[in-house]
């Protein structure tokens, strides 16, 4: 598992662009996690590729205008499965919720 940290200015369609690269390729997006960060926007990305596919993927993201910064590390098994632990779908929780209230 590799986490990859890109920074980029939230311009229209460059977050769909960092997201296509990824998709072209074939690879099941792990995790995501969008967030802003100063002037700029984050993206992390929690993914299973080869060393290939890493090169490609910087290629890639940094020939977009908009991305500023494209880093990478390799994800510790512990903080794949304890800091990246999949949420329920929001609706699961609304329905639990509304079951409780018509018991209640």
């Amino acid at each position: 598992m590799q986490l990859f940290h890109i920074r980029y200015r939230n311009a229209q369609g460059a977050l769909m662009r960092i997201l296509n690269a990824v998709s072209r390729r074939g690879l099941d997006l792990t995790s995501v996690h969008a967030e802003y960060a100063g002037q700029d926007h984050a993206v992390t990305l929690l993914l299973q590729v080869s060393h290939k596919q890493i090169g490609q993927l910087y290629r890639e993201w940094n020939s977009i205008v908009d991305v500023i910064e494209v880093h990478s590390s390799p994800a510790v098994r512990a903080e794949a499965e304890a800091g990246w632990a999949p949420h329920p779908p929001a609706s699961a929780s609304v329905a639990e919720q509304l079951a409780r209230a018509a018991l209640a």
